[in-house]
């Protein structure tokens, strides 16, 4: 029974085709039971009973058979317990399979360099999986008969990956724009859409979406359920795109084309019904909200991207903000921003900062929004998105200092910190154009060539593809700023700055020109090497009327702080002095009239031969001529000597010979009247 159990399964195998998968599981279990004890025919029946599985979809079925193997069947059947482990969505287990894989091989053959490839992508490591698709493409004599096809399209999707990732300048130049061989095939027509899409550029990709679209329909290798299913992500794409460019009315209508019923994709599924929330969320956003939390999550390989998820997450909180559940968002994303080790810069972290500080001061702005917000920056110091809000809502007011203040004190944080994370967010290219912005907005321009001279020496330091993507751009504006400096140590700095980017890339003219700029007045040597590389004064000049520049002179745009010292010396334009007339003249329509002054006349004794009195504007008892009338009432009474006491007066003569003064005479002491009466007893 065991024999012929076994010769059944070889003749099957010898004339398998696609549509045996079932009965080779049957024969295969057949010859796994009958040939216990014989190792060479076990293994044999148990190898084709897990790929049978495999080709039926029963993924955890081959896993289970693969364990019951043991070790030998395991490390035989390496590929496709990689296979099994992928396609179930535990990433990191398939990571370890092949790693053990190529040990013990010593190398990884060719079938385990594309379950790599294919782990490697759906883990979001797209660096890695265009690395293992270019190796694909050119180890041993470049790719083989039919995958040509397949890894080029592999390939593009992750290059699209990588745009929507933000590391474009992962991608070579030559693979971001698609040749004629992408525009064949309705996959790789979609991926140079998908690239176009995540560049911003949606009027080219609305045309090779179209493409794919056309080549989809007309394709004769799928049948019609086949193409069902792959227009869905096509028409999505379509449906965004028409969406970004304002053809609403076209977007609509795909969107209600789309029978998501049909879909095998999830992924696509929800991205499709989320897109279609947006317009439910403007007339209701209840409605919109709770539809919303009736999208499914997906799992395993049918999950969303990280940049997918992050983007549905920040719908729902927008749509829970809408409907005022506020303590619950708040709570939400402080919940999820604490798992982080150190503060996040990247694009979802920050959204999530933002809608929590929505959530906080309930949708308020201006000073009232600081009320809230600020006690909880104090409590979440490494929010980025919550100090970015706090920093928007200063300058919305108009109030830079405290803005600056804040990110003053948040750099200090993290400069004490000794991980390289923590150096990392501290000169990350979006912060650091946040503190030269606001030092602008002050005139403070030694701060900015600080500031620059500080981040462009950090991102010198490190070395790797990261490194060249984050800091080329900010080591360009950081060396075009310390150029404008005359301060050798400036120059130096920039010198530096450019030497690193000539050699990360040795193509960039305006890196060469930068180092030229640097090194001329400074570092002759330096800079010779590259005088042949950038054009000639005269080819740059040819065409230029010089006296024509000259008589027309050099405009220059005032600072601010110019312009308003300007406008406090200068007098106003003629167009200003011309509006501010007419505006007192309809504010004097508008007031009433006042009453004319009556002209004023000379008095009838007036003589203009007279000189008048100089002291004519002083009060009468400062004038020279003013003399006091008498005393009046009482007081001229008790002076009279008719009955009164007569008061005897005496002349003194002053110190110094300088005259003489009449006084009143002093009463003479002791006498009686001044003496009071002694009370005696009776």
């Amino acid at each position: 029974m065991g024999d012929s159990a076994v010769v059944a399964l070889n003749s099957l195998l010898r004339g398998a085709s696609i549509d045996d998968h079932a009965e080779a599981l049957d024969l295969a279990g057949a010859a796994v039971r009958a040939a216990k004890g014989r190792a060479a025919h076990l293994a044999a029946a148990q190898h084709t009973r897990v790929v049978a599985l495999l080709n039926l979809d029963r993924f955890d079925d081959a896993l289970r058979a693969i364990a019951e193997g043991g070790d030998a069947l395991a490390r035989t059947c390496a590929f496709e317990k990689a296979y099994a482990l992928y396609k179930t969505g535990d990433l990191e287990a398939a990571e370890a399979v092949l790693r053990n894989a190529a040990v013990a091989t010593g190398r990884a053959q060719r079938g385990l360099k594309h379950i790599a490839a294919q782990v490697a992508y759906r883990a979001e490591k797209f660096e890695q999986a265009a690395a293992a698709y270019r190796d694909l493409g050119v180890d041993e004599g470049g790719a083989k008969y039919g995958e040509e096809n397949d890894l080029r399209i592999n390939l593009s999707a992750t290059n699209a990956q990588l745009e929507w990732q933000g590391k474009g300048w992962a991608v070579p130049g030559q693979e971001k724009q698609p040749g004629r061989e992408d525009l064949e095939a309705f996959e790789t027509a979609y991926n140079a859409a998908c690239g176009c899409i995540s560049r911003g550029d949606f009027a080219k990709a609305s045309v090779f979406l179209k493409r794919s679209r056309d080549l989809c329909e007309a394709t004769d290798e799928l049948d019609e359920e086949e193409k069902k299913a792959e227009l869905v992500p096509i028409i999505v794409q379509q449906a965004y795109v028409f969406t970004k460019l304002g053809k609403l009315d076209e977007a609509a209508g795909l969107q209600r084309s789309l029978n998501l019923d049909d879909a095998p994709d999830s992924s696509a599924k929800v991205v499709a019904r989320t897109n279609s929330l947006v317009l439910q969320a403007e007339s209701n956003p209840y409605l919109a909200q709770r539809l919303a939390e009736s999208l499914p999550e997906g799992k395993g390989n049918d999950r969303l991207f990280e940049y997918q998820g992050s983007v549905l997450r920040r719908n729902r909180y927008v749509l829970n903000l809408q409907v005022q559940k506020f303590p619950g968002v708040e709570k939400s994303t402080s919940r999820i921003l604490a798992k982080e080790p150190v503060p996040a810069i990247s694009s979802s972290k920050c959204n999530l900062g933002i809608l929590g500080a929505a959530a906080a001061c309930q949708l308020q702005t201006g000073q009232e929004a600081l009320r809230h917000i600020l006690p909880l920056l104090e409590t979440r110091p490494d929010d980025v998105g919550l100090l970015l809000t706090v920093i928007q809502l200063y300058i919305q007011l108009q109030n830079p200092g405290p803005a600056i203040s804040l990110l003053e004190a948040f750099f200090k944080r993290l400069e004490t910190a000794t991980t390289p994370d923590h150096a990392d967010v501290r000169f990350a290219p979006g912060l650091v154009a946040l503190a030269v912005s606001l030092y602008r907005t002050q005139g403070r321009h030694s701060a900015i060539r600080n500031e620059l001279a500080k981040a462009a020496a950090h991102w010198q330091k490190k070395t790797g593809p990261a490194a060249s993507g984050a800091g080329t751009s900010l080591l360009r504006e950081a060396g075009i700023e310390l150029l404008r400096s005359s301060h050798p140590a400036d120059l130096a700095a920039a010198g530096e700055a450019f030497s690193y980017l000539v050699a990360a890339q040795p193509g960039d003219r305006a890196a060469k020109a930068g180092l030229v700029a640097s090194f001329a007045t400074t570092d002759f040597s330096k800079a010779q090497p590259y005088l042949d590389a950038l054009p000639a004064v005269e080819d740059l000049t040819r065409g230029v009327d010089v006296a024509a520049l000259l008589e027309a002179g050099v405009a220059v745009a005032p600072s601010a702080a110019h312009a308003q010292a300007a406008r406090g010396k200068k007098r106003p334009h003629e167009d200003e002095e011309a509006g501010k007339e007419k505006q007192q003249q309809q504010q004097q329509q508008q007031q009433p009239a006042a009453k004319k002054r009556r002209k004023r006349k000379l008095p009838k004794s007036y003589d203009p031969s007279k000189q008048p009195d100089p002291e004519r504007w002083l009060p009468l008892r400062d004038r020279s001529s003013y003399r006091p009338k008498g005393k009046k009432g009482k007081k001229r009474a008790a002076d009279a000597t008719q009955g009164g006491v007569v008061r005897e007066e005496e002349t003194l003569e002053l110190a110094g010979g300088a005259g003489s003064v009449k006084v009143e005479k002093a009463p003479a002491a002791g006498g009686g009247a001044g003496k009071k009466k002694k009370k005696g007893k009776k």
